[in-house]
């Protein structure tokens, strides 16, 4: 029987509460979770540094086996591919989220044949985060520690 890999992809700029649930959850289904940070080309610029993000990500998961973090730069149902993912991970808070995921997962789907969209639903004490909220509160030097896994 194949390993099974799960790639959980975003910009994670930064990377939530939320998003780790979603990790943590998902190894009860997989036997690696890859998490992703790619970079978005809606986005002029990031936030927080993808170095020191990658850094904070892997500090937050250094007690969970099977958790990997990788950067990545191209289609990600290419990247995927290349690293012998057979799932992309999609945490959804709402209904807007599955709109905009769900048509994300069909074209995936069409450049990698072989890979599934599996949705999560978010933990309802975490659908109110996003990194959105938490780069306008940081920007603002305003208290973000409840909203992360880590620490800035």
């Amino acid at each position: 029987m194949s390993k099974k890999i799960a790639l959980f992809p975003g910009s994670f700029d930064p990377f939530t509460k939320g998003h780790a649930d979603i990790v943590r959850r998902s190894l009860s289904l997989f036997d690696e979770v890859i998490i992703a940070i790619g970079y978005n080309t809606k986005k002029n610029s990031r936030y927080f540094d993808i170095e020191y993000m990658v850094e904070r990500i892997e500090s937050a998961f250094k007690k969970d086996k099977g958790v990997r973090v990788m950067l990545y730069n191209e289609l990600t149902a290419g990247f995927a591919k290349e690293v012998g993912a057979q799932y992309l991970i999609r945490g959804l808070r709402n209904t807007t989220d599955f709109e905009y995921e769900n048509s994300i997962a069909q074209v995936n789907r069409y450049l990698n044949e072989g890979l599934e969209t599996v949705f999560l639903i978010t933990s309802p004490e975490y659908a109110h985060i996003s990194s959105t909220i938490i780069r306008e509160v940081h920007k603002f030097d305003g208290d973000v520690s409840a909203f992360i896994p880590y620490q800035l």
